[in-house]
């Protein structure tokens, strides 16, 4: 793209819209919280948002006060944002296949968007349990890799919604395969994206010219503020322009972002802090974050 002064999406055939509907995720330890969260989000001109369906893990069958404050949850953030504004519901892979039928089916009433990962990718023919009961979509893929890992679950028949990562599922032409093959199956893509401006400028351009692409996860925007962090990688923040939670599709040479080598290098020496959470369950045993 570079050597051609062409963005990404020219170089795939040429984008099919102009810009690509982006939704913010909301966190709040309580229903309370996270109804306000919601709230400013909305305000901001989110038209989707996506939450964690529990703040702690379920055991493989489980008492009936945890699934019912996962409902307070969403319910809180339904009351708050109305019915104009998507939510998107993530159960992380924290919810196995005993109670994710249960959950599924308690919160269909607040007609999600989708509900993520019902289950871990492991057990991905459980959905085949879960899509009956329901009929909200259901979204998995974010830890599959390649064409091939999504082969059999459209063939299944069982998703309605895929979320590739760019960045661990073969990079752009990999996953413009991927869109273009759910696409063939009337599936749905939300590419799945919670890092920085580079993987954001990629899942764009593919997204750009796949058709079946609907949604984009960004987190340059949370629970309804600016990360100056990630905008301070770039040369030309402007790029990444949202309006009423659309975002424009980049049209520089490339992926359309000029990168801050020198901030990069300064902030690289450092190395990073984030390590992933370890859970257990009450009684001690090892739960999925």
């Amino acid at each position: 793209g570079k050597y051609f002064g062409a963005p990404i999406h020219q170089l795939q055939g040429g984008r099919v819209r102009d810009a690509m509907r982006m939704y913010s995720w909301i966190n709040g330890r309580t229903p309370e919280e996270l109804g306000a969260v919601a709230r400013r989000v909305a305000v901001q001109g989110f038209a989707a948002v996506k939450m964690n369906a529990v703040e702690a893990p379920l055991q493989y069958v489980d008492t009936p006060d945890k699934i019912a404050e996962a409902v307070r949850r969403v319910e809180a953030v339904r009351e708050a944002v109305g019915p104009a504004v998507s939510i998107g519901v993530d159960f992380h892979g924290r919810v196995h296949k005993p109670m994710a039928k249960i959950l599924a089916k308690e919160l269909e009433r607040f007609h999600l968007l989708f509900i993520e990962e019902a289950v871990l990718p492991e057990n991905i023919e459980a959905l085949r349990d879960i899509a009956p009961l329901v009929a909200t979509p259901l979204a998995t893929g974010e830890r599959m890799f390649t064409r091939w890992h999504f082969k059999p679950l459209l063939i299944a028949g069982h998703v309605d919604l895929i979320q590739p990562d760019l960045s661990h599922a073969g990079g752009i032409s990999e996953c413009k395969k991927i869109l273009s093959m759910a696409e063939a199956f009337d599936v749905a893509a939300a590419p799945h994206c919670p890092l920085g401006p580079i993987a954001l400028a990629a899942s764009l351009q593919v997204d750009a010219s796949c058709h079946n692409a609907v949604l984009q996860e960004q987190v340059a925007w949370i629970n309804g503020e600016r990360d100056e962090h990630f905008f301070n990688l770039l040369k030309n923040p402007e790029v990444f322009d949202l309006t009423e939670g659309r975002m424009a599709i980049p049209s520089g040479a490339g992926l359309g972002v000029e990168i801050d080598e020198a901030r990069v290098e300064e902030l690289s020496r450092g190395g990073h802090a984030w390590r992933a959470p370890h859970w257990r369950h009450e009684d001690g045993s090892i739960a999925e974050w």
